[in-house]
């Protein structure tokens, strides 16, 4: 009984308090499961937990289990082909992704805030209580509902796979056009903050290893970064209503900047003009958009419900790249930004606690407080060693922070979010999928809860041609929060002071007429809001003309 209890408690290393810890640490096992080489590796461990501890030092843990082994060998609890067989099982190199351990990625981002500040035979030894922000059932509710909606994937990816490799054989195409090996698991990330207080409630990183994507991983967010552009717009005098151009535009560099193509609005022309130049120095930017169409004249609040990626390029052009970046980095995003006409396009690497953060600004009436996950250490007695204190910026007014979430609400109700209309709550969002489908995303938001999920493969391997956020990963995202959201009451965004609705004909953003087919309620500020009525026939074909002026009217 009395080494029974010594087992329990024994320091063995990494953390591992007890025999039962140090399975799961070093093998990921319950103690029941394991085998003669790793009883007899952390059997070893005890004498000196860290100069012995396979993940630092391999050469010296391999010597000491095989120590224990032949020792074991000699008292007769084992043979010498026992012995053998299990000198012969290498040590691990690293940590495993626990099963038994719960919400490992959350731990693991605990860790590498605490253990700087007090030292790590503090951290691991002197007994502190540290209390996190994490919500167990809501961990576990995210954790289920990704990895369901990820498992789906992987399974269609994989049939889809075989089809196409089947083709390509049956047709006799060699080299196959797909790899000869089947696609690897996809990656997906999920983190959800309170918006008053930027408490992490849940977080995951990924699946099956320690890499943690939510906060170590770098992508390219895509469309999900459209809301700073629009925000620096709203922020210049523009509105809801505003029109703006979704037509070909292209620009050519000159060696110092970007410059507009003239005449260059259709296709045809952008070739005819181009051809006359030559050379490795003379480049051609020409933006697109997802479904490589392109829809005329919308308002802003089309734009950014369909996720226009042209209507953003020329918002950037006339609000300017250097502002779109100054607000984007008060309302959280920290990584390095590109003052480029390409940064609503999603060109700049952010990770996706970042775009959390920065989105929670939006939710929170453009007051910025950075995200969290431990509110207070004490030591073995008690005693208060650190405490956290919430900071809180102003990043924009709250009726910049309103306006955008009103626009966003639109693209979950009319646009590329609309597969979480299926929570039936007040909700904005935004959705993104990158270059190539390499990295998919969403956004979304109630006055409570933001949450950020992005799924993708690590080597930025294409998941699919057919694909986009709001079909593949909006209903995972959907299905997580529908659970998170069941106990709290649905309600809507608060409404600032100095701002009004008005209904509007929503192909124009002129005040709407009986006549008008297409109307909407829209929020906008006291001033640039529209004050004429639509005066377009809607029986005829709509002609219109993007003018930037503050009124936002044609």
């Amino acid at each position: 009984e009395i080494f029974q209890l010594y087992l329990h408690q024994i320091y063995f290393g990494e953390g591992a308090y007890g025999v039962q810890a140090a399975a799961a640490i070093y093998f990921g096992k319950d103690i029941k499961e394991l085998k003669v080489a790793e009883s007899a590796l952390l059997a070893g461990l005890p004498k000196s937990p860290n100069n012995l501890s396979p993940f630092r030092n391999p050469k010296a843990a391999e010597k000491r289990r095989a120590l224990v082994l032949q020792r074991m060998r000699e008292e007769g609890f084992i043979t010498a082909a026992e012995e053998k067989a299990a000198l012969a099982v290498p040590v691990p190199a690293q940590r495993p992704l626990m099963a038994g351990i719960q919400a490992p990625y959350f731990i693991e981002f605990v860790r590498r805030q605490v253990e700087p500040k007090f030292g790590y035979n503090t951290l691991w030894r002197g007994g502190l209580s540290i209390h996190t922000t994490l919500d167990l059932k809501m961990q576990k509710i995210a954790e289920e509902e990704m990895d369901k909606g990820l498992a789906a994937f992987d399974e269609a990816a994989r049939k889809e796979w075989e089809r196409q490799l089947k083709e390509d054989q049956d047709a006799g195409i060699d080299p196959p056009s797909v790899s000869t090996s089947p696609p690897s698991d996809i990656q997906g990330v999920f983190v959800a903050l309170d918006v008053k207080s930027g408490a992490i409630k849940a977080m995951i990183g990924g699946r099956g290893d320690q890499f943690n994507r939510a906060v170590q991983a770098q992508r390219q967010p895509g469309s999900t970064f459209k809301p700073f552009v629009w925000a620096a717009a709203l922020n210049s005098g523009m509105t809801a209503g505003t029109l703006v151009e979704d037509m070909p535009l292209a620009y050519y560099y000159d060696g110092r900047d970007w410059r507009l193509l003239d005449g260059a609005t259709d296709q045809y022309a952008i070739n005819l003009t181009t051809s006359v130049f030559s050379g490795s120095d003379f480049k051609v930017w020409v933006p697109n958009n997802f479904d490589n169409s392109f829809k005329g004249v919308m308002t802003l609040r089309t734009a950014l419900a369909l996720s226009r990626n042209v209507a953003s390029v020329r918002l950037i052009e006339h609000v300017g790249a250097p502002k779109v970046v100054e607000l984007a980095h008060r309302a959280g995003i920290r990584s390095r930004l590109s003052p480029v006409l390409s940064l609503g396009l999603g060109s700049s690497v952010v990770s996706p606690l970042e775009m959390a953060n920065a989105f929670m600004t939006f939710a929170n009436s453009g007051i910025h407080v950075k995200s969290h996950a431990v509110t207070r250490v004490e030591d073995s007695h008690g005693k208060i060693l650190d405490r956290h204190v919430p900071k809180e910026e102003e990043a924009m007014s709250p009726q910049t922070a309103y306006l955008i979430t009103h626009l966003l609400k639109a693209v979950v109700e009319v646009g590329t979010g609309v597969r979480a209309k299926e929570l039936k709550r007040p909700l904005a969002g935004k959705t993104g999928t990158t270059n190539e489908n390499k990295d998919l995303w969403f956004v979304g938001y109630t006055p409570d809860m933001v949450a950020v999920a992005w799924m993708g493969y690590d080597d930025a391997t294409s998941l699919g041609r057919k694909l986009s956020s709001g079909s593949t990963l909006v209903p995972w995202w959907t299905a997580i929060m529908k659970r998170l959201l069941a106990d709290i009451p649905a309600r809507d965004f608060s409404v600032p002071e100095d701002i009004v609705f008005l209904k509007i004909d929503a192909d124009t953003g002129f005040l709407s007429l009986p006549t008008c087919a297409k109307k909407a309620v829209v929020a906008f500020k006291k001033g640039p809001e529209p004050t004429q009525f639509c005066p377009y026939d809607h029986a005829k074909p709509l002609v219109l003309r993007a003018d930037f002026a503050v009124s936002g009217q044609v």
